[in-house]
């Protein structure tokens, strides 16, 4: 039976279930506390779109791991910034790793954006179940350079909540715990420092990052701040035109000592 490039349908077909098979009532061991990742941004740079995410997983106030990754690749131009469950949220992200290749590869073009962000919303919508319990929930960012907007592309973001409910942000999208801290700061330098975000360069972009993921660190125990000693850095993706790039620790150490230590 043809799926039209569906490859989610594929798996529901097979008995593919998103998440952990958690009854309603069901009962969890007790002392369980889910793993959660923390503090998530995507602010627009002067190319493209700049993501990124603190290291730091936790479970209630335990420190699980400080190298986790949040900002994942999804396809050439296209990343998951994940916060709440990992478990959950790594697995949405290889489904549709797998979604978008299995479509290019069935119907010989690129899914569309608006099929890439209806697919985020289905899955996100398929978790309900586990984010009713309280111990999967995902709450993510979804950022993509879209070639078909105009000549040159754009950069574009898009914010969901825990239904799957999809929200295009104009210049900046920030979640998970420490969000509250550096939502407004965000606001501030778009709006009123005479350095809109969509005019920054990418080094003064990834200062700016590096300062307000600092400040959600004082300010939420949830999320880690930067750990020279340790080499433990933020991860930090850019999309544009020519796609995908990580920010090299090297270069993040650098703009960390010469912006934030300063």
């Amino acid at each position: 039976m043809p799926h039209d490039g569906d490859f989610f349908g594929l798996l529901k077909e097979s008995g593919y279930r998103l998440g952990a098979d958690v009854a309603p009532g069901g009962s969890l061991p007790e002392g369980f506390r889910p793993t959660e990742g923390t503090t998530i941004l995507a602010v627009n740079y002067d190319r493209g779109v700049l993501i990124a995410g603190d290291r730091r997983a936790t479970a209630g106030n335990a420190v699980i791991h400080d190298r986790a990754d949040k900002v994942l690749g999804i396809d050439d131009h296209s990343v998951l910034a994940i916060s709440g469950s990992p478990a959950i949220a790594y697995e949405i992200a290889r489904v549709l790793e797998h979604t978008f290749q299995y479509y290019r590869r069935s119907q010989l073009q690129e899914l569309s954006l608006e099929g890439k962000l209806r697919r985020v919303s289905r899955l996100i919508r398929e978790n309900l179940p586990m984010t009713l319990q309280g111990i999967g929930a995902v709450i993510p960012i979804f950022a993509v350079y879209d070639l078909s907007d105009g000549p040159e592309g754009k950069g574009k973001i898009f914010f969901y909540d825990a239904l799957g409910a999809q929200f295009e942000c104009a210049d900046f999208a920030t979640t998970g715990s420490g969000s509250p801290a550096i939502r407004g700061a965000l606001y501030y330098q778009n709006r009123w420092s005479g350095r809109p975000l969509a005019s920054m360069g990418l080094e003064e972009s990834v200062g700016l990052v590096l300062r307000l993921l600092e400040t959600a660190a004082e300010y939420d125990t949830a999320t880690g701040g930067t750990d020279r000693r340790a080499a433990i850095f933020p991860t930090v993706k850019t999309i544009s035109r020519e796609g995908i790039r990580d920010v090299p620790a090297e270069e993040i150490a650098r703009v960390y000592g010469e912006q934030v230590e300063r």
